[in-house]
């Protein structure tokens, strides 16, 4: 898979590009509908990594973050349905964390589009393979993300904003 670059002046992602996509499933039930859209030869998009965790529940925030800092256009959670979860509340705890995840990707200039929840049952392989079809057209039409490059960009500001700090202290000082 290529590596994302740039965008062109022109706004449109090249021409080769195609979108790279973290998804953490749910053991139970999104992983094992994954594993059944493969057996039942299901295509989808192969631009998605799975990364089995045991609940939807015990997805860390920060694994969010660490993903689209090392690279990824988007990111995809699977998990149980409500009442369905093995962990008894786990999904319900995933579903408040999202909420709050929402906000802070969106402060940091990242498109909702990018980041997704959804509830998959271990026999819905066939939504399995719409939701990643559909996330990957969808990220596709964002374009590369290219987080890491922005640091650059959330570093200069730090320190317009350090300076700027540091020149309000100075008169108030004074």
């Amino acid at each position: 898979m290529s590596q994302p670059t740039e965008k062109p002046s022109n706004g449109n992602p090249p021409a080769k590009w195609e979108p790279r996509i973290v998804a953490f499933f749910c053991n139970w039930c999104t992983y094992t509908a994954a594993d059944l859209a493969g057996v039942s030869r299901m295509k989808h998009a192969a631009n998605v990594r799975i990364i089995r965790v045991m609940c939807s529940g015990r997805v860390d925030p920060q694994f969010v973050l660490e993903a689209f800092a090392k690279g990824a256009d988007g990111v995809l959670i699977g998990g149980c349905h409500f009442g369905d979860c093995h962990y008894v509340e786990g999904n319900y705890k995933a579903a408040r964390r999202i909420r709050m995840l929402r906000r802070v990707l969106a402060d940091m200039g990242i498109e909702a589009d990018r980041f997704r929840l959804e509830w998959i049952s271990a026999s819905e392989g066939e939504k399995v393979k719409l939701v990643v079809n559909d996330m990957v057209e969808k990220v596709k039409a964002l374009g590369p993300l290219g987080l890491p490059g922005r640091f650059t960009e959330f570093d200069r500001e730090m320190e317009h904003l350090e300076a700027e700090a540091g020149v309000k202290e100075v008169a108030h000082a004074g």
